[in-house]
């Protein structure tokens, strides 16, 4: 099954190293547009902290990310936030921590430990859920053969977005990805059905 793994919902945490204190949050997000959004909110909220650190990773497939260390020593603060993300198997996540220094240098081996350790408190605190990929598609037919499309698209799982019915209808569906060669076999043996497939939005 083409299955992946997100946060439910936002999550934060709390951590502090010799008197560094380490505030961090998950965020459920879907593209890098809006990832750069919310990062640069937290920079702007939390202006008086010295670094704002940050790592997202983002699709099914898990292959686009990016991180920060925001001035921290370099792969101290956005690689082991990262690794955090990859080690719960997460996508579509973005986490951030905001360091607010405490007069005391934490080290490599510190800072690594402690921003790992503040971002995992952040994706507990959000939570997994399961998801599935999905396949949208849009069905154009004639009114004539609107009962052979009606029994393919009713069937179990998929899912009716929309649908219009004049003397040529369309009807615009969801299911799993992993049920699209028989959907699409199916709505194909109807006579005349035009099918598009619909980047998801």
């Amino acid at each position: 099954m083409d299955v992946y793994y997100t946060i439910k919902g936002e999550g934060s945490g709390k951590y502090t190293e010799k008197m560094s204190r380490f505030l961090s949050f998950a965020v459920p997000v879907d593209d890098a547009v809006k990832a750069k959004e919310i990062v640069k909110k937290y920079q702007n909220d939390y202006h008086d902290a010295r670094h704002v650190c940050w790592a997202w990773m983002l699709g099914p497939g898990r292959t686009d990310w990016q991180l920060n260390d925001n001035g921290e020593p370099s792969g101290t603060a956005g690689k082991p936030i990262l690794g955090q993300i990859n080690s719960f198997g997460l996508t579509n996540v973005l986490v951030i921590v905001v360091r607010y220094f405490g007069g005391i240098k934490l080290g490599t081996s510190g800072l690594i430990a402690a921003y790992r350790e503040a971002a995992k408190l952040a994706l507990d605190d959000a939570g997994v859920k399961e998801c599935r990929q999905m396949c949208r598609l849009l069905v154009e037919f004639s009114y004539e053969t609107a009962d052979g499309v009606m029994k393919v698209i009713k069937s179990d799982g998929v899912e009716t977005v929309e649908k219009r019915f004049d003397n040529m209808c369309s009807a615009l569906i969801e299911f799993p990805l992993d049920m699209k060669e028989e959907i699409t076999g199916r709505l194909q043996k109807v006579e005349g059905v035009m099918l598009q497939e619909v980047a998801q939005s």
